[in-house]
């Protein structure tokens, strides 16, 4: 007797691809807006020294780096949906039923027509 399996949790199930849309766009979103950062804080603090060459770097690279962070996406972290199975065991299969007869051929009905008669006079 096979043991049943449990049953199919929700959270087993991917993310919505709405969902992951917006997480992506966050993400993006989130490393952009450091990237602005960066950019401000390399023109703003002043004097110049070794720590503007990071915030270029930053103001650089970032834009590269949030667009292949927001692209990978679910990808990495994918995870399979479980097969839905039955629960139920099943019995043996019912007997089958005998089939019924056929019901009766209609009878063909013919009927033939003659040429039209000439009226008699």
């Amino acid at each position: 007797m096979k043991k049943p399996s449990p049953p199919q949790s929700a959270t087993s199930l991917p993310r919505a691809p709405r969902d992951d849309s917006g997480a992506r766009l966050t993400k993006y979103m989130t490393m952009m807006g450091i990237r602005i950062a960066c950019f401000v804080a390399m023109v703003l603090v002043t004097p110049y020294g070794w720590y503007t060459w990071i915030f270029a770097s930053g103001a650089v690279f970032l834009p590269y780096l949030a667009v292949v962070v927001a692209n990978v996406g679910q990808d990495g972290r994918s995870s399979r949906a479980q097969r839905p199975e039955r629960m139920l065991e099943t019995g043996p299969p019912a007997p089958a039923e005998p089939r019924p007869a056929p019901p009766e051929q209609p009878r063909v009905i013919r009927l033939e027509e003659s040429p039209p008669r000439e009226p008699e006079a």
